[in-house]
């Protein structure tokens, strides 16, 4: 890999786009190692990611607009469908992803985190949706996800006037769930990270499932996918260790993802 860093800590596996130079911007070569490194994410043992940029600067810059600037209506079409698909997975990914935002996210970027269960931000961190200004819809999902994080008032006033947002404002509307000053941001991401991987992995999972498909339906559906994958659990080792341990007073032995 050139431009993807993969590294796993314990039960947390760290992916680092690395393409400083660039401001980690997406060109279509990062967009295909950064799915290479999702098929290749170890399942049974890696319970938690966290996704971030290399440098100081910047998490990730947008897409990159040199590549972009020359493309044809179906080129443009081609592209936005590499970087949804890539997203895409990331948003379905089994376990959960924690986006670490160090710096600029902006286009691309702000698409990305959104991809992310959770966002968390360092205090230098500058959200926004820039694609207006320069002839372009936002085509990695933007116009999709940031209204149903953010709402759809602030959503399309972010995205019609093109605006960025620092990170009290992010935290401020709901984008991300905290900020850090910056050199706090990578050991919050990994504290948060652990304390989702020492819970039972299938049923995190599960509830990852039961939030994404039921926001899709209506609630009727919805609590039919919870009461599934509920009773999904009840399949589980770690379930039955879960609760005896619990009516024994005392702590889980080790949930074992099984």
């Amino acid at each position: 890999m050139e431009f993807i860093n993969y590294e796993v800590e314990g039960m947390v596996g760290v992916i680092t786009i690395n393409r400083p130079k660039a401001l980690n911007a997406l060109n279509s070569q990062v967009l295909e190692e950064l799915d290479q490194t999702l098929d290749a994410v170890d399942l049974d043992n890696v319970r938690a990611l966290i996704l971030t940029g290399a440098g100081e600067k910047s998490f990730v810059a947008g897409a990159d607009i040199g590549e972009m600037s020359t493309l044809t209506k179906a080129e443009g079409e081609a592209f936005g469908k590499k970087g949804n698909d890539v997203f895409r997975k990331l948003e379905t990914f089994p376990i959960p992803v924690i986006a670490a935002v160090n710096g600029f996210a902006l286009g691309g970027g702000c698409e990305i985190s959104m991809s992310c269960d959770i966002r968390i931000c360092s205090e230098n961190a500058v959200f926004g949706q820039p694609e207006v200004g320069l002839g372009i819809t936002p085509g990695f999902g933007g116009t999709q996800r940031l209204a149903r994080i953010v709402g759809v008032g602030m959503a399309k006033q972010m995205i019609y006037s093109a605006r960025n947002i620092k990170a009290d404002e992010a935290y401020r509307i709901g984008l991300v769930n905290a900020v850090y000053p910056l050199e706090e941001l990578m050991p919050a991401a990994q504290k948060l990270a652990a304390s989702i991987a020492k819970n039972a992995p299938i049923a995190v999972r599960n509830c990852k499932k039961a939030i994404n498909d039921g926001l899709q339906v209506n609630m009727d559906e919805a609590i039919v996918i919870e009461e599934k994958l509920f009773g999904d659990c009840f399949e589980s080792y770690d379930q039955k260790e879960g609760m005896t341990a619990f009516l024994e007073k005392r702590k889980v032995e080790a949930f074992l993802n099984k």
